[in-house]
C-alpha cells in the first residue's frame, strides 16, 4: 500500500509519498482552506503513486475529524470531506501526534513542538495522546505565548531559550518521562537542550503519517496505537 503524507504547517505543506526520497512543499499561511489544501496538495504529488493519505493537521482531531478550525490558516476546515477530493481513504491525525508516532522509541515519551504554536503529544507504550499543554496558564498568558513564536520574537533568544528550559523541568516534574523530544522548527534556536531532550526532526512526521496504516490491508480499520485528538502547530 503506497501512503501519501501531508503534514500541514502554520507556514508551509509538506508531502511525501511511499518510494520517494525527497520532500515537496508550497506555502500555506491565514489564506490556507481546506479545499485549497487538497487542491495543492494533488497538484504537487503529480506523479506519485498513493492507495491512501495521512493528514497532519494543526488543531483539535476527535474521532478521525477536524473538530476546530486552525489558530494560523483560514476556516471552514470544521466537517470538510477530504475523501471526496482525494478520491481515496484519507486518516486525518493531529500534527503534533503525528510527529511524536514517528519519533518514539519506546517506554514514555513526551513530545514538544517549538513553532509557530506549541504542539504537545505523550506516547506511552506506543499509543498516542494529544495533548493541549499549550493553553495551560503560564504567567500573564498561556506557556504558548511564551514559548510560541510570538513569545520568541517578544522576549528574544536568551529569555525564550530560559523559558523554554523552566517549562520542560516543570514537564519533566509532573509526567516522568523516560524520553523527551523537542521538535518543530524553532528547535535549532536553542543553545543547547534541556536535561533529559533529545532533538526532534519534522522528517519524523513522515514517519508517524505511514505509521498510522501499519498493519491495515483496507482503509477502514482502526487506527493502531494513535488516538486523534488535541494539539496546535509545530512547524
Amino acid at each position: 500500500m503506497n501512503i501519501l503524507v501531508v503534514d500541514v504547517g502554520g507556514t508551509h505543506v509538506k508531502i511525501l509519498a511511499t518510494g520517494q526520497g525527497e520532500r515537496r512543499r508550497f506555502e500555506s499561511g491565514p489564506t490556507l482552506t481546506a479545499r485549497a489544501l487538497v487542491n495543492g496538495v494533488r497538484k504537487l504529488a503529480t506523479g506519485w503513486n498513493y492507495d491512501v493519505v495521512s493528514i497532519g493537521y494543526p488543531g483539535l482531531v476527535l474521532k478521525g475529524q477536524v473538530a476546530a478550525e486552525p489558530h494560523n490558516l483560514a476556516p471552514g476546515w470544521i466537517g470538510f470531506d477530504f475523501e471526496k477530493p482525494f478520491g481515496r481513504p484519507v486518516k486525518v491525525v493531529n500534527d503534533a501526534a503525528m510527529q511524536a508516532l514517528g519519533s518514539y522509541v519506546g517506554g514514555t515519551m513526551l513530545f514538544l513542538g517549538l513553532g509557530t504554536g506549541l504542539g504537545s503529544a505523550l506516547v506511552v507504550d506506543g499509543h498516542v495522546v494529544p495533548m493541549e499543554l499549550a493553553h495551560l496558564s503560564y504567567k500573564k498568558g498561556s506557556i504558548e505565548d511564551y514559548l510560541g513564536l510570538r513569545g520568541l520574537q517578544r522576549l528574544g533568544k536568551k529569555k525564550w531559550r530560559k523559558h523554554v528550559a523552566f517549562i520542560v523541568e516543570r514537564f519533566t516534574a509532573a509526567l516522568h518521562p523516560d524520553d523527551i523530544v523537542i521538535g518543530g522548527g524553532n528547535a535549532k534556536k536553542l543553545k543547547e537542550l534541556p536535561p533529559g531532550c533529545r532533538k526532534g526532526d519534522n522528517v519524523n512526521a513522515f514517519a508517524g503519517g505511514f505509521r498510522v496504516w501499519e498493519g491495515e490491508s483496507g482503509p477502514r480499520r482502526k487506527q493502531p496505537g494513535i488516538r486523534t485528538g488535541k494539539g496546535k502547530r509545530h512547524d
